[in-house]
């Protein structure tokens, strides 16, 4: 029998998945994540990660499965929550669904499991693995959960060959619903319960308080700049090459104060992203403010009404080789090759059709279409048909 330990959530995908990897007759061990508990940080009174531990401890007892805890908090907060807090003061979004799969749950959990004797490494993840043979090596997959609802592969977009090969994703070929039928008809406890929101660490917080506790308030303005400012009509040069025409695409407007008039203040550019629309407090016009930038340095907000405004709108992103990663690594280009994929900027999106174009300094994505609210920090995924073979954090 080989051995599967599966993260425990306390949720209803990963108790299921434990259920099926029974059924398959692995031998399956849970064990439950701790990934905060820093009491510096005031989040609200509810506890929620005991809440969450006890019911994964129920799940695995009803299951009849060995069950432990492990504390991860002090990796995550080095690896995930120290990175966002420089991120943000950059000016950047990070991810932190993503990162949390790559540097905690498919490498520090993924370690202790296969510390502990595991063959392999499961998670409640809407999302399918495959195998296929080339050159007389084995190849994995990373396709998407049939589920088209619940796909998750876009957080996965940054795990390895090697981590894929230990990996098991049992409810990628189940819908939710079908989920939550399996776990009614085993009457687990986790058959209601409501799918997690807020941070994937800390449970019911809200990232801007959790923000706001680490990064200092610092009161700036809120500048709206117009449709017609002149920057946004900038005569499209002649240009030398393929590149130089994608560096057009991609560029970063640069905004100064005087492009717009001054709306209203805000407590600190920092916590702020492009695209965000709640969280303003201007109101009185005609439609919806949106940001278009931030300015950390600065510490200017700009922002534009409605969601068509030119300063949403891109046609093309760059990934620089640092921070260019392949799924498939046999796939991947070389300079001056392109490839036509299918990509997405954020978890949700519906797939967008575009074009890889490989510089020496690294990648252009461009899209047939142009794209709302590209965010430097966040990762693009491109697929091939279903599978997700490489992603990039925006730069």
């Amino acid at each position: 029998m080989k051995r599967v330990i599966i993260g425990l959530s306390g949720g209803v995908d990963s108790s299921v998945a434990a259920y099926l990897l029974q059924e398959q007759g692995y031998e399956v061990i849970g064990l439950f994540m701790k990934n905060w508990h820093d009491d510096s940080v005031t989040i609200s009174n509810e506890c929620p990660w005991l809440d969450d531990s006890n019911d994964a401890m129920l799940v695995a007892e009803k299951l009849g499965i060995p069950f432990q805890t492990v504390d991860l908090s002090e990796q995550y907060k080095e690896r995930i929550v120290d990175y966002m807090f420089q991120e943000y003061e950059k000016g950047r979004t990070p991810n932190p669904d993503v990162l949390c799969n790559r540097e905690i749950k498919f490498d520090v959990f993924m370690d202790i499991a296969l510390g502990l004797g595991a063959d392999y490494v499961a998670t409640g993840h809407y999302c399918r693995k495959g195998t296929i043979e080339k050159d007389g090596e084995e190849v994995y997959q990373l396709l998407a959960g049939v589920d088209s609802n619940k796909d998750q592969s876009y957080f996965l977009c940054q795990l390895s060959q090697e981590q894929l090969a230990k990996s098991l994703f049992p409810i990628g070929e189940l819908t939710k619903p079908q989920v939550r039928e399996i776990a009614t008809k085993l009457d687990l406890v986790t058959a209601e319960k409501k799918d997690s929101q807020g941070l994937c660490f800390i449970g019911k917080v809200k990232l801007p308080d959790f923000l706001q506790q680490q990064l200092k308030p610092k009161e700036g303005v809120i500048v709206e700049v117009p449709k017609e400012q002149p920057i946004f009509n900038e005569e499209i040069p002649e240009f030398q090459s393929e590149e130089e025409k994608l560096e057009f695409l991609s560029r970063k407007l640069d905004y100064k104060v005087d492009y717009g008039k001054v709306v209203g203040k805000h407590p600190g550019a920092h916590y702020f992203t492009k695209g965000q629309r709640k969280g303003l407090g201007v109101g009185g016009t005609v439609e919806p403010l949106f940001v278009i930038d931030t300015d950390v340095d600065e510490n200017v907000i700009y922002t534009g009404q409605g969601k068509t405004h030119p300063g949403l709108l891109k046609k093309a992103l760059f990934v620089s080789n640092e921070e260019l990663h392949w799924i498939r690594k046999d796939l991947a280009l070389k300079t001056d090759e392109t490839m036509e994929v299918m990509a997405r900027i954020r978890y949700r999106q519906p797939l967008q059709t575009a074009t890889l174009h490989k510089v020496d300094s690294g990648l252009y994505v461009e899209f047939e279409e142009f794209q709302s609210a590209i965010t430097e920090g966040q990762f693009v995924a491109w697929y091939l048909k279903d599978e997700l073979v490489g992603s990039g954090v925006i730069s």
